[in-house]
């Protein structure tokens, strides 16, 4: 009899297999999440004609920022360019604000009729259940009813009999995937499904695939704090990627530890990124789909697999776990994971601490 740690590998492996395609406001913040450290200096000792190309955008209501290793300029301006577009696609059919958007019109279509959805966002969103039914709930990607009484700007939060009503529509079990019409619904009227939990990863697997078919065997993909790496860089090196300190006061000076990649995703979730302080209570983003209230056990979650789908989905979850059952989740996946909790104490998977270069206090 297989154990509850297979079945739950299992179910990530099948959803990676099944759900292969078949077929404005910036936030600047955003793309401090994470520090690519790119080693120019090293170039000098590698093949002259190979060489980082490198390209940013606002799109996603972030910072996306493309690096390709090619001998060819012109060659590496088409991939990035071809790779940009397909962000671009992503966020017109995924944007939870945009009118016209497949999520809108499922969202407007929420307890009346199914919505007939492209191969790419009934991908996503089978990935976004998946993700749920790993974490027991603690990612829903329905959560928008209780998302949408919060104003992060004018810091605000919902009175408790408001969210009490909201969270009567939040439930992952009520979003009906069907695969073989490429059919979604929402069974409950005012059912709103944001998928910003998982869009950004979900864009970087995206733009990957793309370099690749467009002959990039080595680049990165960094749609603000979800970054997908492959390949070497000129130096033959992996892509060394910085993981902020959730507490940092200086913005010039904020990394935590370092991590080298290749052929792998990693995505941070932190309560640093968009908050209010309130009475002397940090108010976040991340919100608890059974209180509604922000999770309170962490201020930040970095994981790491291959699948920025599923690290930028499985940070969310895992935060709003915590880090006791949030380390139980990912040693079922097999995922790789670092957590601050809310006194600052790091909790690692195990092997993690061999992979992860802390910085150096004095």
């Amino acid at each position: 009899m297989k154990s509850h740690k297979h079945d739950i590998q299992d179910t990530v492996d099948r959803m990676r297999h099944e759900t292969k395609p078949r077929a404005v406001y910036i936030l600047l913040s955003a793309v401090f999440f994470f520090t690519v450290c790119c080693l120019l200096s090293a170039l000098s000792s590698c093949s002259p004609k190979e060489r980082m190309f490198k390209k940013s955008r606002a799109l996603m209501d972030t910072f996306v920022t493309i690096t390709v290793v090619s001998d060819s300029e012109n060659d590496s301006e088409k991939a990035i360019d071809s790779a940009f577009m397909e962000i671009e696609k992503l966020e017109k059919m995924s944007s939870f604000f945009l009118p016209d958007s497949e999520i809108s019109r499922i969202n407007k279509s929420a307890g009346i009729s199914e919505v007939k959805v492209s191969p790419e966002i009934l991908e996503l969103l089978t990935r976004a259940r998946c993700v749920s039914e790993c974490t027991g709930g603690a990612f829903d990607i329905t959560i928008g009813p209780v998302e949408k009484l919060y104003d992060f700007y004018k810091k605000t939060k919902p009175e408790w009999r408001a969210t009490r009503q909201c969270l009567r529509l939040v439930d992952y079990k009520n979003l009906i995937i069907d695969r073989n019409k490429s059919t979604v619904f929402l069974r409950k009227r005012g059912m709103l499904i944001d998928p910003g939990g998982i869009a950004k990863g979900y864009a970087a697997d995206k733009a990957v695939e793309t370099l690749k078919k467009n002959g990039i065997t080595s680049g990165l993909v960094a749609v603000a704090g979800d970054i997908k790496a492959f390949g070497l860089k000129p130096d033959r090196t992996r892509w060394k990627i910085g993981i902020r300190d959730p507490r940092a006061e200086d913005e010039g000076n904020n990394i935590m530890a370092t991590i080298e990649l290749s052929g792998k995703a990693i995505s941070t979730s932190g309560d640093y990124e968009r908050f209010f302080i309130l009475d002397g209570k940090r108010y976040h983003h991340i919100l608890s789909p059974k209180t509604g209230l922000p999770a309170p056990q962490c201020q930040s979650v970095s994981i790491i697999t291959r699948d920025a789908s599923f690290t930028d989905a499985f940070a969310t979850g895992v935060f709003v776990l915590g880090p006791a059952e949030g380390i139980k989740v990912l040693e079922k996946t097999g995922f790789e994971g670092i957590i601050v909790d809310s006194r600052g104490k790091i909790h690692m998977t195990p092997g993690t601490s061999e992979k992860v270069e802390f910085k150096k206090t004095s």
